[in-house]
């Protein structure tokens, strides 16, 4: 699990159920189909079921119909067989913290085919040698092949396997409420507690913390080997993939997960073209101090430089500022990300800029991205980094899911 500097924090069909009232799922706003009969409102059980993530049992005997008091239980049974344990050796050839003497480092991954491709951070398999995947029932597998995006902190990995149980993703994080209580299931600090659970609530949404897209903020527990392990919903389905936290004396359950709407995006790329091809404006842009540290703003980006002849071919130049792209408002360089995962390169955008004073618009051929935003990442995190001290309350920055692993696991190897 990725923690993040000081810089981040500055940013950072079945039997009928009657109800009385307006039938509906509470915690996500479904409507659901229902009759009105001698002033009582009569709805599906299973319409109620699937739209809670609840279960029940009918009582022919005296015809009543018990729904699941508890449902993380049901929750992390059905996930659970998803839910795999990645590990391997440190590319490092240094010995790992915790005096582990076999090197290792490990993560989790969740299943996503029924034909083995797993999607897990891409910062748990990065200088990971000799990785070996293993499922819930206790099964090893070797990888035969995989993808890698650092820029999500996304990667897939493929295992010579068939007919396994892959996860639900869910279909948009738009339907996600603060409050709302989740489950994350991972392999925590030692290979030994795979399909640790640990439940709580959404604490944030739309969170943009050194990160190239918006991230999902939890206050459920997740630790090192958490990484590429799924945040789940009452419903049973991935809303996120645990990727980051903040560490620090003084700082509790404080974790990221990268939505599912962006899981969703980068697999897409990763199956047609083996990479992510990311539409780019071709332009260095600076945030507003406001954006900085985080302050509701609509100040435009500043134009610090031209990267693509596309740009330069639109007549925009450095100094000049952006304030929409194609109608939208754009305020950080995480809103640019985010509206251009809609995009392709080579499409054509209309640009609303100030130039010399003058507001004017630009039509810009969309380039691909070579990597200038992960560079940008990278040296977020730097700078947040260049100003630690190991002071209460300073956070302290590692990435979790190739840290290191405090006990030796039977893997097989």
């Amino acid at each position: 699990m990725r923690k993040m500097g000081k810089r981040a924090v500055i940013l950072a069909l079945g039997s009928a159920l009657c109800v009385s009232g307006t039938a509906g799922a509470a915690s996500s706003g479904t409507a659901l189909k229902a009759k009105v009969i001698n002033g009582g409102v009569y709805v599906n059980v299973g319409d109620v079921n699937k739209a809670l993530g609840t279960s029940g049992a009918y009582n022919s005997a005296n015809g009543t119909y018990t729904l699941s008091a508890d449902r993380v239980p049901q929750v992390v049974k059905n996930v659970s067989p998803s839910v795999v344990g990645i590990i391997g050796r440190s590319a490092t050839g240094q010995t790992v913290a915790g005096g582990d003497r076999y090197n290792l480092a490990h993560g989790t991954g969740v299943i996503i085919r029924t034909d083995g491709w797993i999607v897990t951070n891409a910062h748990v398999i990065e200088g990971l040698n000799d990785a070996v995947v293993v499922t819930s029932d206790g099964k090893s597998y070797s990888i035969t092949d995989s993808y890698s995006d650092p820029v999500s902190d996304l990667a897939m990995v493929k295992i010579k396997a068939s007919s396994l149980k892959p996860a639900a993703l869910a279909g948009s994080p738009n339907n996600l409420q603060v409050g709302e209580q989740v489950v994350a299931i991972g392999t925590p600090i030692s290979f030994s507690l795979r399909n640790s659970a640990t439940s709580g609530v959404v604490s944030g949404l739309n969170r943009g913390v050194n990160a190239a897209y918006r991230l999902i903020q939890s206050d459920t527990a997740i630790n090192p080997g958490n990484s590429g392990g799924p945040l789940v919903n009452l419903k049973g389905e991935v809303i996120g993939i645990n990727t980051m936290k903040f560490s620090a004396v003084g700082i509790e359950n404080m974790g990221f997960s990268i939505p599912s709407d962006t899981v969703k995006y980068v697999i897409a790329q990763f199956f047609k073209y083996g990479e992510v091809r990311r539409a780019s404006l071709g332009l260095g842009l600076e945030e507003s101090w406001s954006a900085i540290v985080g302050l509701p703003t609509e100040d435009p980006l500043k134009v610090t430089k031209i990267t693509s002849a596309s740009a330069v071919q639109a007549k925009i130049k450095e100094g000049d500022e952006l304030y929409s792209i194609n109608g939208k408002r754009v305020a950080s360089a995480i809103d640019v990300n985010e509206l251009l995962k809609s995009y392709q390169p080579g499409q054509t955008v209309s640009l609303l800029m100030q130039t010399d004073g003058d507001i004017v618009k630009r039509k810009l051929v969309l380039s691909q991205d070579n990597g200038e935003i992960y560079e940008s990442i990278q040296a977020g995190e730097d700078a947040g980094d260049s100003d630690e001290s190991a002071g209460d309350g300073n956070v302290v920055p590692s990435k979790e899911a190739s840290e290191s692993v405090q006990e030796a696991a039977a893997t097989g190897k």
